[in-house]
């Protein structure tokens, strides 16, 4: 980033941003509907030109940014992140980050931080750009974020701590549990994908951190996916793909069983052979000298 005294951290012209005192309404932060999820600073920066912000720690609360218009950088733990019009972005507490307009189309963003005891049930941690392709989805975001600042401009009262708690959950179930448009072919397209990319890996011994790298997915993401669409962890489905192809090995050529359990990437026999009795039911050999074609999954 060149000329970065040019950079400043807030003060736009019509932006908006509001501070809760959480602290001087620690009850209210206590109660059962609360504390599941609440927000400590809410705001609406436009065409932030020069916008700037480093912390080097992170903060306790997580920062979710949300694009409406331009775009602009976050950089994560070193990695940097584009994001653009009607995509948000989630960094999680304690990591050390920074953020910024881009020169040439400064983004407009909306971004609020919050903490509580539901944020375990969101995946905050994975540092996903989520993009939102419908202009209702754009719509239902606009209109919650419209709710927050209403309500925060309102008196601080018990009512209003629960009200703004359950519009900040409606953000982030927007955010990452609503089903978003093409999701499904999206999904089909990655499991079909990674599918693929195992079958011309047979004789490898691939792990859920190679494949979620080589598609540039995260690990539980790939999980969902493929528990979906196939009933199987991905590993659990490359093993069963590799011993569908050692019973094919096994029926239709004159290899020994060492020479197929190399042919599938693993080095020892007797360990192949323990997970080939696992997922076909029966030995190697007792398979190869049988009257047996496939096992059932």
């Amino acid at each position: 980033m060149n000329n970065t005294e040019q950079w400043k951290r807030d003060g736009f012209k019509g932006e908006t941003m509001i501070v809760l005192p959480t602290e001087s309404f620690q009850d209210y932060v206590e109660h059962p509907q609360v504390r599941r999820l609440y927000l400590t600073d809410v705001g609406f920066f436009p065409r932030a030109e020069h916008h700037y912000r480093e912390r080097k720690d992170g903060i306790e609360e997580y920062i979710l940014i949300y694009c409406t218009e331009g775009s602009g950088f976050i950089v994560v733990d070193g990695k940097e992140y584009i994001l653009h019009e009607n995509e948000a972005f989630c960094i999680p507490q304690y990591h050390g980050h920074r953020y910024y307009a881009c020169e040439d189309d400064p983004w407009s963003i909306l971004w609020v931080h919050f903490k509580g005891e539901d944020i375990k049930y969101f995946p905050l941690q994975e540092c996903n750009v989520i993009s939102f392709s419908s202009q209702n989805a754009t719509n239902r975001m606009l209109f919650l974020f419209e709710l927050l600042f209403r309500v925060l401009e309102a008196n601080y009262t018990l009512g209003n701590f629960i009200y703004i708690s359950q519009v900040l959950s409606l953000i982030l179930a927007e955010t990452y549990d609503r089903e978003k448009h093409n999701t499904t072919l999206e999904q089909n397209k990655h499991v079909t994908n990674v599918v693929r990319f195992m079958y011309k890996h047979l004789e490898e011994n691939l792990t859920l951190e190679e494949v979620a790298a080589e598609f540039e997915l995260s690990k539980s993401y790939l999980n969902a996916i493929f528990q979906k669409y196939t009933q199987h962890a991905p590993m659990d489905f490359f093993i069963n793909i590799k011993m569908k192809s050692a019973c094919r090995l096994l029926k239709t050529t004159d290899l020994y069983i060492y020479e197929v359990a190399q042919k599938l990437g693993y080095g020892d026999q007797y360990y192949f052979s323990r997970i080939f009795k696992k997922v076909v039911g029966i030995s190697p050999k007792a398979y190869k000298n049988g009257d047996y074609f496939h096992y059932k999954e």
